[in-house]
């Protein structure tokens, strides 16, 4: 249930953090149009296409992260990394936002979008590893309403700082949060509990066929051996 999900610390700490990273994206996708025209005055074609750069970006980031995940079962030190180049991508992203090179913010924005849209099948089958065995839907349900949340309050609060102190102001807003989210992973406790009990139910079906064969062999060799000649 989500109150026995929300009296876990570390389960706790990442639906934060986590809530933290898609916020930032959704914030960062909602107000792109706003932030490329500021610094690049009629270039509203390209802006569109930097927001399609993002999204192919991202396809091929979920596609990769997944694949990864599923070869390797590292969760706390993929969703680690993949979190730390989501703050780099975005700090990258907001110290060349204003260089007055198009090219280069097609290439740092597919960066932040294949970071950070790559995170969200971490996330979620990381979650869902943490509360175990509570139901995948509870777990993404809640992953999803702390983005949500998050992202609604990144979007206010970066559009109200843009509009006051600049767009750069507005990044480096977000990139202090996805810090914090940063550190707050690493020290995530990594309990794949979902991991455990495969291996478990594995290891009792191994065990339970082992003795089934020890069972059965002597059976067909006292068969044999009273079998007429």
């Amino acid at each position: 249930t989500p109150q026995s999900i929300a009296e876990t610390n570390h389960t706790c700490f990442f639906m934060f953090s986590a809530g933290l990273n898609v916020g930032c994206f959704y914030a960062v996708s909602t107000l792109l149009n706003r932030m490329i025209i500021e610094h690049y005055p009629g270039e509203e074609v390209n802006a569109g296409r930097i927001g399609l750069t993002i999204v192919i970006a991202g396809m091929v980031g979920s596609l990769i992260c997944g694949i990864w995940l599923d070869k390797t079962k590292t969760y706390k030190q993929t969703t680690l990394a993949v979190y730390l180049m989501s703050f780099v991508g975005m700090v990258v992203y907001a110290f060349t936002l204003n260089l007055d090179y198009l090219w280069v913010v097609f290439v740092t924005s597919g960066a932040l979008g294949f970071f950070m849209t790559g995170y969200l099948p971490l996330g979620f089958e990381f979650a869902v590893e943490l509360t175990f065995p509570e139901g995948e839907g509870t777990s993404s349900g809640l992953l999803n309403c702390s983005a949500q949340i998050f992202g609604i309050i990144f979007t206010i609060g970066q559009g109200k700082i843009i509009d006051h102190f600049g767009t750069f102001a507005g990044n480096i807003f977000l990139c202090v949060f996805l810090l914090i989210g940063t550190i707050m992973t690493a020290f995530i406790k990594s309990d794949l509990r979902r991991q455990k009990a495969n291996h478990l139910a594995e290891t009792q079906v191994a065990s339970v066929s082992v003795s089934v064969s020890a069972i059965w062999c002597p059976v067909k060799g006292d068969v044999s051996d009273t079998a007429p000649g």
